[in-house]
């Protein structure tokens, strides 16, 4: 299990960002504040810049906490007043005419981190934990580091004790044991070099931000600490900035092989060594890039795909099935029942995949095979093209923020950025043969 998948228990906060853009001239924003103020909405957040489609417009871009109905005769006013160009998103899914809200710089990832749907410090009464205090007090001080980072600190280093380290040797242990036979090529070569770069070995368990920057250098991602479940569609957000929400806590010490949730040896054993190859890199982002706007029944369909793949996918190896899920990679047990005979082995077709069920308290019995990461990648964008939203988006990985494709202009300027790329190849590719 992930902290992507979990399905709501609890409605998510309201939260509505407005982009409108107006000419330039003075006096524009006060008179646009004043529509706001005049319906009685509060705004929490107020942005500017100028505008990327017209060269005489500014861009506004506010956020409100409410689900306040006079929310739609203020943009209406927005649009007959000042001439402004509107666009709505929104996390209530009954907004009238909305996007579904996603962020769009990757600090905005901070509105929505400690939207835990379960677990954090609160176990459930089957959690191997539950009746332990001492564990529910540590579990709380992990919660409390989650709750209280913001995007660009340090992640707080963890003093694990004795207990948490020989609970994390045993799974690491039977783990490696499986690795050389069990795992693709790409997570064996990546797995010793998170040993020698980010102190991963039996007797310790890293750092999430030594391993953050390693990612950084390698692929561009980067962890960030979450209390618990995210919903599938805020999960996904994050990879769409190459970032991945992990857990820092590691599960009850008597229950070693056993999780209901994921937790750092999930994360970091699981997840970590894929997300430093370059190509699997970018499956994961496009995935959450697909997500952004995205309707519900899209979320899910994605969240699927994932699940199938990210979690719980084999691939094709030199005529073998090798795992690749971090699902897969994390659990003992599975990791040997997945490559025997006894469960059921598909092709991986995203249109297909990405409406199968599955369970999440026992072993998968299907699964989906994909001949390389390259592939799935190629189907996975067949499949996002399908989705219905009125734009595309791009990742600026130098602003680190998402820009939304819906003008003529940015396609312009997005063609011109390509083109630039395709030079360089150009000239590399006339310098090698």
């Amino acid at each position: 299990m992930d902290a992507a998948f979990k399905k709501p228990e609890a409605e998510e906060e309201a939260l509505t960002s407005i982009i409108f853009s107006v000419k330039e001239e003075v006096g524009v924003l006060a008179r646009s504040l004043e529509i706001f103020k005049n319906h009685r909405i509060s705004l929490t957040h107020i942005t500017s810049r100028a505008s990327r489609s017209k060269l005489d417009h500014y861009e506004f871009i506010v956020s409100c906490d409410c689900s306040d109905r006079e929310l739609e005769p203020a943009i209406d006013q927005l649009k007959e007043k000042m001439s402004a160009d509107v666009i709505v998103m929104s996390r209530q899914p009954t907004q009238i005419g909305s996007t579904p809200w996603f962020p769009r710089r990757i600090e905005d990832l901070d509105q929505f981190a400690n939207q835990i749907l379960s677990y954090g410090s609160e176990l459930d009464a089957d959690h191997p934990g539950f009746t332990d205090p001492i564990y529910r007090r540590r579990r709380k001080e992990f919660a409390d580091i989650a709750f209280n980072y913001k995007h660009g600190e340090p992640i707080p280093r963890v003093q694990y004790t004795e207990a948490e380290v020989q609970t994390w040797k045993v799974i690491y242990n039977k783990l490696t044991e499986l690795f050389p036979t069990h795992a693709c090529r790409e997570f064996n070569r990546v797995f010793p070099l998170l040993r020698d770069n980010c102190g991963m070995r039996e007797d310790n368990i890293p750092q999430l931000e030594d391993i953050s920057q390693y990612l950084q250098k390698v692929s561009g991602f980067r962890l960030r600490p979450v209390a618990g479940l995210l919903s599938s569609r805020d999960f996904l957000a994050g990879l769409a900035f190459r970032v991945f929400h992990s857990t820092q806590y590691i599960r009850h010490s008597t229950r070693p092989l056993y999780t209901p949730e994921p937790d750092v040896c999930h994360e970091l054993i699981g997840h970590v060594a894929l997300l430093a190859d370059p190509t699997f890199a970018q499956f994961s982002q496009q995935i959450g890039l697909a997500s952004l706007g995205a309707s519900d029944e899209w979320i899910l369909k994605l969240a699927t795909c994932y699940w199938f793949t990210v979690e719980f996918g084999l691939c094709k190896q030199d005529g073998e099935l090798k795992a690749y899920g971090a699902g897969l990679l994390s659990s003992f047990g599975e990791l040997e029942y997945c490559l025997s005979d006894k469960p059921e082995v598909r092709e991986f077709e995203p249109d297909i995949t990405g409406v199968q069920e599955y369970p999440i308290t026992e072993y998968q019995p299907i699964y989906y095979v994909a001949n390389s990461f390259d592939e799935a990648k190629r189907k996975m964008q067949d499949l996002c093209e399908k989705i219905d939203r009125p734009f595309a988006v791009r990742y600026n990985p130098y602003t680190q923020s998402v820009e939304v494709m819906d003008t003529k202009e940015k396609v312009i300027n997005l063609t011109s950025d390509v083109q630039g790329e395709i030079s360089i190849l150009r000239e590399a590719f006339n310098r090698l043969v």
